[in-house]
């Protein structure tokens, strides 16, 4: 399990709440919350949730994922393609009917099933795939992304450094950011209260664990995905993460 460095250059990202240029008429208003309430994917994505205005457009049904998964510049790195062609469909980023009872814009981890919903509200979520390594089922419960980091670095676990004593090299200054890194392009980590509960959710240089249970990390998605998230979520957003009952 990565533990946490001490932040370096975050970039926090905070909702806006949309405010009207004009003053609307009920029935503009009501056209508009049953725009919100569908979820419509044809235009009406940004009304309702705060924080949607600004940001990229949800996948709809036209939504291109060769571009979404395209090899992505970002910084110093480009991070390679994605294959999505070779997954089950569902793995992919999509928008879903998702019935809870969580305020929108929160994460729900469901890592016996290996999908993340971020909330929009209206029964609505946002879906992506995830690996779930070991780490993913060792803790659930509630907590706050207090952490964000971009390009992190990764230190070995003590237990794993005992079973690789190789990997003591990087206990003090940590793996270097770059494509063999195993958090990724992106890491979240959670905290219960002034607590680091040590749960991650991170990128992945092994792509094909999308949608698997693996050996390490906690929760993996592809780079693609973790930016995608990365950018929409600020710090502070509320994670559930979900027992094998549900």
């Amino acid at each position: 399990m990565p533990i946490s460095s001490p932040p370096q250059g975050d970039t926090q990202f905070f909702f806006q709440r949309e405010r009207a240029t004009s003053v609307l008429s009920r029935r503009s208003f009501l056209t508009g919350s049953a725009c919100l309430l569908a979820v419509s994917l044809a235009g009406c994505n940004t009304l309702g949730m705060p924080g949607l205005a600004g940001q990229d457009p949800l996948p709809a049904a036209d939504f291109d994922y060769a571009k979404a998964y395209a090899a992505l510049p970002d910084g110093e790195f480009t991070w390679p393609a994605i294959n999505y062609k070779a997954f089950d469909p569902k793995f992919l980023r999509q928008v879903v009917d998702y019935k809870t009872r969580e305020h929108a814009g929160t994460i729900i981890v469901d890592p016996y099933h290996n999908f993340l919903y971020w909330t929009l509200g209206g029964n609505k979520a946002l879906r992506y795939g995830i690996g779930v390594g070991q780490a993913g089922f060792a803790w659930s419960g509630e907590a706050k992304i207090r952490v964000k980091r971009e390009h992190p670095l990764w230190r070995p676990p003590r237990e794993m450094i005992d079973r690789k004593p190789s990997l003591g090299r990087y206990w003090e200054k940590g793996f270097p950011p770059g494509l063999k890194n195993p958090l990724g392009a992106r890491a979240m980590d959670l905290w219960q209260g002034s607590t680091d509960t040590l749960y991650r959710i991170h990128g992945t240089n092994d792509p094909s664990s999308i949608g698997k249970s693996v050996s390490s990390g906690c929760i993996r998605m592809w780079h693609q995905d973790v930016i995608d998230l990365f950018k929409r979520v600020p710090l502070h957003t509320k994670v559930i993460v979900l027992t094998k009952d549900g």
